[in-house]
């Protein structure tokens, strides 16, 4: 076996060196994800998971979803995503209507405030990403990180079906 190929069942746990990179790859993963909410909330006054609403349905068609479409597209509980977006309906970034189609759903529709607030926090949030992430990896270090993400959610999904 060879460090190119995906390792498979041989060992029951990691070694010690496979924990330590397990352990870097979390805990940089945490603060990288933890220092770009920090930005985006303190430039925006969004929180990830209001950007990642707004994001969704900024590029829904007619920027609008069904709740339990948005929930699955950004990986969510119904549960959560419904006290979510009850926060975020009181501060004027989205409605719900009923279904136009089924009566038995309802559809989170962008409001003019979302789409406000969500443009106004793209291009700050893009220019960290890019500064912390982007700008301290080589091309072939960015390159591999697309390849492991690829591979990681690969073995997900396929745990998944």
């Amino acid at each position: 076996m060879t460090r190119d190929t995906p390792r498979r069942r041989g060992r029951q746990l990691p070694t010690a060196d496979e924990l330590r990179i397990w352990r870097d790859f979390i805990e940089t993963a945490e603060a990288l994800r933890a220092e770009l909410a920090s930005r985006l909330q303190s430039e925006s006054s969004l929180s990830p998971g209001d950007y990642a609403v707004l994001l969704a349905l900024s590029e829904a068609p007619g920027r609008r979803m069904r709740s339990s479409d948005l929930a699955a597209s950004i990986g969510w509980e119904r549960s959560r995503l419904s006290h979510h977006l009850g926060r975020m309906q009181r501060r004027g970034l989205i409605r719900r209507e009923e279904c136009a189609t089924d009566n038995r759903g309802a559809e989170v529709v962008l409001d003019p405030a979302g789409a406000e607030a969500f443009a106004g926090a793209t291009f700050p949030h893009l220019r960290a990403v890019r500064e912390l992430f982007v700008d301290a990896l080589t091309a072939q270090q960015l390159d591999a990180a697309g390849e492991i993400a690829r591979s990681l959610r690969a073995r997900l999904d396929s745990r998944t079906t």
